[in-house]
């Protein structure tokens, strides 16, 4: 049974597609205070996925989330908060400058209430992979910039899994390792680049909490090629973008417009799972997935034909 005390404003989820993400809006009531905002339903960063239809199931998260934001708690989750950005974070200052303008749990504009950056979005981004939970309205007036613009509020509960997130971390030694046997080469742009960052193959948003493995730093070379590639940041990015529109438009990406995949069809196999690790082999073909094997196919497919 639903707590008394949580107000559910809007029943159906509202969804921010670009972070792949939906919330329900509520209103949690408390003796000293209301909240007003949103509670994530699906959150890929924390594993939650809360299935809406069901009631008995969408009313125990809330009833749990209730409880966790009591205002009571608060004092004791911001201590532990500051503490782990001494400890774990104290470089990450520009970071941490967001975080602390979401610190109060309110509603915040993401033009004129967050720190002047013009990749504030990459910031948000940082404090999600720590763990964080930060839900988004996209169209909520601003009364100072007099339009609807983007708002961000910080959930005051724990961050989620190791580090925070569903994600695969891995250790300085490892990445230099992945570094130095994947010699420094973007494969993107084809040439040697020391500021190569590595990415996984399989993309992050096709993960579930059963995906992520634990990186040793014992992995094999082969290991490694089997699962990193080497990108610039900008590159790492945009491949998020492209990932993120397949997964929701179940529709592959491309590069350079060129509409070949060494396995596979451009739409994505209905009878692969969409998350997972079976996921994976519908992404085996994609340019994206694994840009060298790409490449060679491309270019043997070409030499056979001429």
């Amino acid at each position: 049974m639903l707590n008394r005390n949580i107000q559910i404003v809007e029943e159906k989820a509202i969804e921010h597609k670009k972070a792949s993400e939906s919330y329900i809006h509520v209103i949690f009531h408390y003796p000293s205070k209301d909240w007003d905002g949103f509670i994530p339903v699906e959150y890929r960063r924390t594993g939650i996925s809360v299935n809406v239809e069901k009631k008995e199931e969408l009313e125990e998260y809330l009833n749990n989330l209730y409880l966790k934001m009591n205002p009571e708690n608060y004092e004791k989750w911001k201590s532990e908060q500051l503490e782990w950005w001494r400890n774990e974070k104290s470089s990450a200052a520009v970071t941490r400058a967001f975080f602390d303008a979401l610190l109060d749990g309110k509603w915040k504009c993401s033009q004129c209430q967050l720190p002047s950056n013009r990749n504030y979005a990459r910031r948000i981004q940082d404090i999600k992979e720590f763990g964080y939970t930060i839900a988004t309205d996209t169209k909520r007036y601003c009364s100072h910039c007099n339009k609807n613009t983007t708002h961000l509020i910080l959930l005051p509960i724990p961050r989620g899994g190791r580090e925070g997130n569903g994600y695969e971390t891995w250790s300085p030694e490892l990445r230099k390792r992945i570094l130095s046997v994947l010699k420094n080469f973007d494969v993107y742009e084809y040439r040697y680049d020391k500021n190569c960052l590595p990415d996984h193959k399989f993309p992050e948003i096709r993960w579930d909490e059963k995906t992520k493995e634990e990186n040793s730093n014992s992995m094999s070379d082969e290991e490694i090629r089997a699962k990193f590639q080497l990108l610039t940041n900008q590159r790492n990015q945009q491949k998020r973008e492209v990932c993120r529109t397949c997964f929701q438009t179940k529709v592959r990406g491309e590069i350079f417009g060129i509409p070949f995949f060494y396995q596979g069809k451009k739409e994505w196999d209905k009878d692969i799972p969409e998350t997972g690790k079976e996921a994976e082999k519908g992404c085996i073909g994609c340019p994206w997935y694994d840009i060298d094997a790409w490449r060679k196919a491309l270019i043997n497919k070409l030499e056979n034909h001429c």
